[in-house]
């Protein structure tokens, strides 16, 4: 509503003690009690202190922690970072002649193997539902581990092209798998009061994770033998079997335990992430809405599907792909093309692109090798630092001001850079005032995308979908991010070798297309509660879904009374 602040879902936690007497857990809470009352610039901050210092929070600053350091959820982290540098270095080039400059086809096989990873991705994230269902988080987020390591050891021993587009799609696999599971891990053992805070470190830490491994491998560059390029593969290893050592220790999820009847064992878990008795108000109230969750899903799917309820295999298999079809029908439809197409933006706009292939960019631009490289890692800070700014903008001014911003200021920034260089790369050497120009609104682009179009399409999709349908549909966006990051990574080399200032005219037009896409399709979802998304999105699937557990809430106390 305009002229009208809305609430965040931060603020609706910020008192003491909620409506139904029940003190909320962490920075919601406690925390805020002993600072008592702060300006609200200071909000966000106040949250994300909370996570680090309360003791309730810990294990979920635990694992955010790993996935800072794992090569992602996500987007490949280090490889990101990793393959703009390694794609220059002599000895990488020695070994595989394939995406040499001077090879033939070579545009084709450089985009073939960066974008290996990203179709990996793509597979492990859409085959790790069923596995984290069934094994449960904490077993899936190991065998993700597993199969990520093996990828990295045989692209660090790889010893020819083959051999390297095959370990990047192994171990892309890994990384999908991780990119879905650990998100949902985490949201799930976390307290509701910092979930909102969380989604916001979710860009953030992905990255921190750039710039740190940009700058590492920017450093082996100057080991004059094979490990200039192996010792970065090597090192990405490092934090995986770290969080595969780690998640021996971790807690299985207490959602996950009640969905498989074992509620006992549900509150048990949730009482230790909680650090109280399990006897606690708030424990009680809060596994009694995880008991309650877990039963309305399974009634859903027997009321939409009762044909299926069954407990055949070919039942499963047949209930898993309805539960997909359900996203794309009426009533939902609306909100995974938001969710999908926010994420197919995110891709195509060009940041993976400028970050994949900066230093080539950056050449095209008049600068040298070792300055390209530089300023490389100095727009990734650049991105590190609109991103922070979020932590801040994004419940004040909300998720659509801020992608129709960023829209803006991206497609300026291309459109400039494509007149630099379409007017002056023939001769940067006269022109380096127009060079340094092009660098300049490249860092104005990083900063838009970092503070719009790189949080806001990670933290939307789990905010649109109602309760019975968020996983597939936040599943559904992280799949479309894998697909669109594949094939950004596999036309950009074609395109910059064979157009050089067209590729940043292409991305300029999707920048405008994404402004408008937004400002017609994209509604603001900022602090609405599930039946005011109903109304953003002109349904009643979430109505419907909270008339239905509340009906389940009566029943649950009917038979704790009548016991």
């Amino acid at each position: 509503m305009e002229g009208k602040q809305p609430e965040s879902e931060h603020s609706e936690h910020s008192d003491a003690v909620r409506d139904d007497g029940v003190e909320p857990y962490g920075p919601g809470g406690k925390f805020l009690q002993v600072l008592g009352d702060v300006p609200p610039t200071f909000e966000v901050i106040n949250q994300v202190s909370g996570v680090l210092r309360d003791p309730w929070c810990r294990p979920v600053t635990v694992c955010g922690r790993m996935r800072i350091s794992q090569c992602h959820r996500w987007h490949p982290l280090r490889l990101r970072g990793v393959i703009s540098v390694i794609l220059v270095m002599d000895q990488f080039l020695d070994r595989f002649g394939e995406v040499s400059d001077t090879a033939p086809g070579s545009g084709f096989y450089k985009g073939l193997m960066t974008a290996m990873i990203t179709l990996g991705a793509f597979i492990g994230a859409m085959n790790q539902g069923w596995l984290a269902d069934a094994y449960s988080r904490k077993y899936s987020i190991m065998i993700a581990v597993a199969i990520f390591t093996v990828g990295s050891v045989l692209q660090t021993a790889a010893i020819d092209y083959p051999m390297l587009v095959a370990a990047r799609l192994i171990g892309g696999i890994g990384i999908g798998m991780l990119s879905m599971v650990v998100p949902l891990y985490i949201s799930e053992i976390s307290p509701p009061e910092i979930r909102g805070t969380l989604l916001v470190l979710e860009e953030l830490s992905i990255v921190v994770g750039i710039v740190v491994s940009f700058w590492i491998t920017y450093g082996t560059q100057y080991i004059h033998s094979h490990w200039s390029w192996q010792l970065p593969f090597l090192l990405q290893i490092v934090p995986g079997l770290i969080l595969g050592f780690a998640a021996i220790f971790l807690p299985f999820s207490p959602r996950w335990l009640a969905s498989q009847g074992r509620e006992q064992e549900a509150l048990v878990e949730l009482a230790k992430l909680r650090r109280l008795p399990a006897t606690d108000a708030r424990v009680q109230k809060e596994w009694s809405e995880i008991i309650t969750d877990a039963k309305f899903q399974a009634a859903t799917v027997k009321q939409r599907h009762p044909s299926l309820a069954g407990g055949s295999t070919i039942s499963k298999v047949r209930l898993e792909f309805a539960g997909w079809v359900d996203c794309v029908r009426p009533g939902c439809w609306r909100r995974t093309l938001v969710g999908a197409g926010l994420m197919f933006f995110q891709q195509f706009v060009g940041i993976n692109a400028l970050i994949y292939y900066a230093p080539t960019l950056f050449g095209t631009m008049g600068l040298d090798l070792n300055m390209s490289l530089i300023m490389s890692g100095v727009v990734n800070v650049a991105q590190l630092v609109g991103v922070i700014s979020s932590l801040w903008t994004m419940d004040r001014f909300g998720r659509r001001k801020l992608l129709l911003t960023g829209s803006v200021a991206m497609c300026i920034s291309h459109i400039i850079i494509t007149a630099l260089v379409g007017m002056y790369s023939g001769n940067w050497p006269q022109h380096t005032t127009a060079g340094w120009t092009s660098v300049a609104f490249l860092f104005v682009y990083m900063l838009a995308f970092g503070a719009s179009w790189g949080p806001v399409p990670w933290a939307m999709p789990a905010e649109i979908f109602p309760s019975s349908l968020r996983a597939k549909g936040v599943a559904i966006s992280t799949c479309s991010n894998w697909i669109n990051n594949f094939i950004i990574g596999l036309v950009t080399p074609p395109l910059v070798q064979n157009t050089g200032w067209g590729a940043y005219l292409f991305f300029a037009f999707f920048c405008l297309f994404s402004g408008l896409w937004t400002f017609y399709f994209v509604p603001e979802t900022n602090g609405k509660t599930l039946e005011q998304m109903d109304d953003v999105f002109n349904d009643c699937t979430g109505a419907e879904e909270m008339a239905q557990r509340a009906n389940l809430r009566e029943q649950m106390a009917s038979q704790s009374i009548a016991s």
